[in-house]
C-alpha cells in the first residue's frame, strides 16, 4: 500500500512539474518585456482574453493588459483608428474595413451562437421559421409555441455586434428584428437578462452558456461544442483578433500566445473550439 501511495504521489508531482514547465515555456516570450497592451471589441472573446492576460501578467508584472468590450464593430474601428492595439471581432472584417484601416485578421477560435431562454421555460426546441416569426414579432406569446401563457420578451444586440450579425444571418436569414426588442450591450448582459426573465428569449455565444440559461434546440440540433465542431449546428462563426498592419511587440506576442498550445487549451477550457 505504501509503495502504491508513493508511486501515486510521484506521478502527481511529475504531472505538476510537466504542466508548470509547459506553462513557463508558453510564456517565455514575455520575459524581459514591459509596457501596456490595449484590447477591446467583441464580448464573446473576453473569457479567453482575460485568462490569457491574467497568466501573462502573473508571469511578468511589468506588463499591463487592459481589456474592454464594446462589440465587434467598435473593436475594428478603434484598432483601425489607433486607439487600441488589438481589436476583437466575432465576424470577419469587411473588405472596406480591411482596406480603410489596413487590418490583419487572426482567427483563434470557433464559436456557436445559441438562442437561449430561462431554465423554467418549457419551450426547448424551435424551428428556423418559428425563430424568424418570434423575432419579427409575428409570434408574441409563448402559448403559441406550446409553452405557458405569457408575452414573449425579445432581447437582441446592436448592429455593431458580431454575435448579432451571425445570428441574424444564419438563424434568421437576415429577417426582421422587431422594434420592441430590448437591447443589451454584451454576451454577459444578455445572459444576465435572460436568467432573470422567465418570458425572455435572446442569443449568446455557446462559450457563455451555463446553468442560468437554457440553449434552445434549433431545427432539431442542440447547440453545443460537438455540434458546432462537426458543423451540424450551423449558427457558428470564428473569433478574430485584428491589428492595424502586421502586429509587433506585445500585440504579436499576445496573439502568438492565443495560438500556442497553452492558448488553445484556454480556448477549449472556456467553452470554445480551438483552431489548432
Amino acid at each position: 500500500m505504501r509503495e502504491k501511495n508513493a508511486v501515486a504521489c510521484l506521478t502527481l508531482l511529475l504531472a505538476l512539474f510537466m504542466s508548470t514547465a509547459v506553462f513557463a515555456n508558453a510564456l517565455e516570450s514575455f520575459k524581459n518585456e514591459s509596457g501596456t497592451l490595449r484590447i477591446a471589441g467583441g464580448t464573446a472573446h473576453i473569457p479567453v482574453v482575460k485568462e490569457a492576460a491574467a497568466r501573462i501578467m502573473r508571469f511578468n508584472p511589468d506588463i499591463q493588459i487592459s481589456i474592454a468590450g464594446g462589440g465587434s464593430g467598435l473593436g475594428i474601428k478603434q484598432v483601425g483608428d489607433g486607439l487600441i492595439d488589438i481589436g476583437n471581432s466575432g465576424r470577419k472584417a469587411k473588405e472596406d474595413e480591411i482596406s480603410r484601416y489596413g487590418l490583419v485578421m487572426f482567427k483563434w477560435a470557433i464559436d456557436g451562437v445559441a438562442s437561449v431562454v430561462h431554465p423554467d421555460n418549457p419551450v426547448r426546441s424551435l424551428s428556423k421559421d418559428q425563430m424568424k416569426d418570434i423575432y419579427s414579432g409575428k409570434i408574441t406569446n409563448w402559448q403559441e409555441l406550446g409553452g405557458t401563457k405569457g408575452v414573449i420578451n425579445l432581447y437582441t444586440r446592436d448592429d455593431s455586434s458580431g454575435t448579432r450579425e451571425v445570428f441574424w444571418k444564419k438563424g434568421l436569414d437576415k429577417g426582421d428584428i422587431s422594434s420592441s426588442a430590448n437591447f443589451v450591450a454584451s454576451n454577459g448582459a444578455m445572459k444576465a437578462a435572460i436568467s432573470q426573465d422567465p418570458n425572455g428569449i435572446g442569443y449568446v455565444s455557446v462559450g457563455h452558456i451555463d446553468e442560468t440559461i437554457f440553449p434552445v434546440t434549433f431545427d432539431g440540433v442542440h447547440p453545443d461544442l460537438e455540434t458546432v465542431k462537426t458543423g451540424k449546428y450551423t449558427i457558428a462563426r470564428g473569433l478574430y483578433s485584428n491589428t492595424k498592419g502586421n502586429p509587433a511587440g506585445l500585440a504579436k506576442k499576445f496573439i502568438d500566445y492565443l495560438l500556442s498550445d497553452e492558448g488553445q487549451q484556454i480556448v477549449a477550457d472556456k467553452g470554445f473550439i480551438p483552431v489548432q
